[in-house]
């Protein structure tokens, strides 16, 4: 899965716009990532033809999307393999470190 698609899924633990989503990917990334809305409307669509997300609802010209079943187990799967990851990280870490102490 792709950082982008990541933090897109992440950003749907509740149901946001498209907007909503570039706003909530830059706080938590602590602006490291400032999607564009080539970026995030190409991923939604594509996830929406994957059955990952859904459109919840269309509200004052925004339409708001939700993730689905599929959607929370590929991210619940994702968010093991990153734990998995950080955790040799972290365990491997002093090999490749100057600093022995870590």
């Amino acid at each position: 899965m792709s950082e982008t698609a990541f933090y897109i899924l992440l950003s749907l633990a509740e149901p946001r716009h498209g907007y909503g989503i570039v706003k909530h990917v830059e706080d938590i990334s602590s602006s490291r990532i400032r999607l564009g809305s080539g970026t995030v409307y190409g991923t939604l669509t594509k996830m929406q033809k994957d059955g990952i997300i859904t459109v919840f609802a269309d509200e004052e010209r925004k339409t708001v999307y939700e993730v689905t079943d599929l959607g929370r187990t590929l991210i619940t799967a994702e968010i093991s393999r990153l734990e998995e990851l950080h955790n040799n990280a972290l365990k491997y870490r002093r090999f490749f470190s100057e600093d022995k102490s870590i």
